[in-house]
């Protein structure tokens, strides 16, 4: 009799988890939003990503940005060993007559030294601006950079169909199958190309 009762609780205890299996598979084939989230939330997104740093090596936007930047720095430097080189000059050539006595009064070296300053000063100021000017020409490119590559890919997202293209430094593991950066770099040089040309 105990043996019939304890069969009969399995055979019902088993019936309730195919039952519950059974209501479980039907929710799962209509998932319902969570509570508090809209619709759009729950509806399957189509994303994709990109390598940023493929694209800033081989955009030639970015490319002609960076090419820019550098002939800047170089000019800098180039100034900079100029004005360093004519202080030097003026500077050995004021130790050179001191040592020949070549200052016949006190007056004509406060002369040189007052001159050496302004050289001096004259060099600083020369070189500050000219590092504020190449750091506004580097700002100024690097806004000019992204709003081409967020303007492209907004209009490339929507054209493809993708709800989201992400930054590949921003996940921690996407599928490669996922990635479009070859086809970004494609469409960006294209576009880049057509407006460089007019």
């Amino acid at each position: 009799m105990k043996l019939t009762r304890h069969f009969a609780q399995l055979v019902l205890i088993a019936a309730m988890a195919v039952m519950a299996f059974s209501c479980n598979n039907k929710q799962q084939a209509q998932p319902k939003p969570e509570k508090g989230m809209p619709q759009a939330a729950t509806e399957k997104m189509t994303i994709r990503y990109v390598d940023e740093d493929s694209i800033m090596n081989n955009y030639n936007l970015a490319k002609d940005i960076n090419e820019a930047m550098l002939r800047r720095q170089n000019q800098f430097d180039a100034a900079q060993t100029q004005k360093g080189n004519e202080i030097n000059k003026f500077m050995n050539a004021m130790q050179q007559k001191m040592k020949t006595n070549g200052y016949l009064t006190e007056e004509s070296y406060n002369a040189d030294q007052a001159k050496l300053q302004k050289m001096q000063n004259d060099a600083q100021n020369y070189l500050g601006n000219m590092q504020q000017s190449i750091q506004n020409e580097l700002n100024q490119s690097q806004d000019q950079l992204m709003d081409s590559i967020n303007n492209f890919m907004s209009e490339y997202a929507k054209q493809k169909g993708y709800d989201m293209v992400l930054r590949k430094s921003a996940t921690l593991y996407i599928d490669p199958k996922y990635d479009v950066t070859k086809d970004v770099i494609e469409g960006l040089n294209k576009r880049y190309n057509k407006v460089a040309k007019k």
